[in-house]
């Protein structure tokens, strides 16, 4: 018995701030027990009956189904036990909830026609073991068969890592990337310049990275102002070239210089939740155009 019977279902509604309805269909299901009726028939309630209908209203506003309640409010369940996995089971829907928020947000603003929607909606969905695979065929396609141990650190260093809970910018940087690493002439290029690097190598085995030569030569020449087409441009393009054998450094730029390239490291950094990487695009710029005025002026 819940104690003195000195409630109607009307008088435990107006306590408790459910509807009369609600409390009868309580009721009805045992989740709270009249304690006694009065002569005419009608459910009479104890004062215990108020907190276990502000329990059961607190669960049901927490998602929990009727059949679980009733093992809490029996004590059939721990209530500290049932809340973990709970919230466990939120937990995935709240990241699947974010999913498809990152998702609608890419759609309306790329303005992407079905198919595209497709396509981002299935790889928005795939698992972490699949998206280590589909990365993974990627970095495989790009450094497979170049056997130099610089390519282990270097393919780690271009794995994207989305988070169990990520936000919606990390989403959408996941889709343009996967999408980008399913590009087979994006691939071509990147293992082009895979290749290159392998072919300037030092004469010791270690691997020249022409971006940091090129960084540290010429951004000062740009931060300077200099124009490419001036004697002292010749000048720092005489040093670059030095470096490298006759139409390696041009071969190099032609290839590196794919905005794909660098739009895939911005998302990596997106994704990953790293520093946004440093624009090398303006420094090659610079120096693609102080080659060719060169060669005009070389030309007979």
């Amino acid at each position: 018995m819940d104690g003195d019977p000195r409630y109607s279902i009307g008088e435990l509604a107006r306590r408790t701030g459910l509807t009369v309805k609600a409390v009868r269909f309580y009721s009805d299901r045992g989740l709270v027990v009249p304690s006694g009726r009065t002569p005419s028939g009608h459910r009479r309630y104890g004062v215990d009956a108020l907190a276990r209908l502000d329990l059961v209203r607190t669960l049901r506003d927490l998602g929990l189904d009727l059949s679980t309640i009733r093992k809490v409010v029996e004590s059939e369940a721990a209530l500290p036990d049932v809340a973990a996995a709970h919230a466990e089971a939120l937990e995935v829907q709240i990241r699947v909830l974010r999913m498809r928020h990152a998702l609608l947000t890419a759609v309306a603003k790329r303005g992407s026609t079905p198919e595209e929607t497709t396509l981002m909606h299935k790889l928005a969905k795939l698992t972490e073991n699949e998206r280590r695979r589909l990365i993974g065929d990627f970095l495989g396609n790009i450094f497979g068969g170049l056997d130099h141990p610089e390519f282990t650190g270097i393919a780690r260093s271009m794995t994207p890592e989305l988070p169990d809970s990520p936000e919606a910018e990390q989403v959408e940087a996941w889709v343009e990337l996967a999408e980008l690493a399913q590009d087979l002439d994006f691939r071509a290029v990147m293992r082009r310049i895979a290749e290159q690097h392998v072919a300037g190598r030092a004469g010791d085995g270690v691997l020249r990275d022409p971006a940091a030569d090129i960084r540290d030569a010429v951004a000062p020449a740009l931060d300077a102002g200099i124009d490419p087409a001036s004697p002292e441009a010749a000048r720092i393009v005489a040093a670059v070239t030095s470096r490298y054998r006759p139409g390696q450094l041009p071969a190099w730029l032609d290839t590196v210089n794919d905005p794909r390239r660098e739009r895939y490291l911005e998302l990596l950094a997106a994704i990953n939740g790293w520093a946004a990487p440093e624009k090398l695009t303006p420094v090659l710029d610079w120096l693609s155009e102080a080659l060719r005025r060169q060669d005009q002026r070389c030309a007979p």
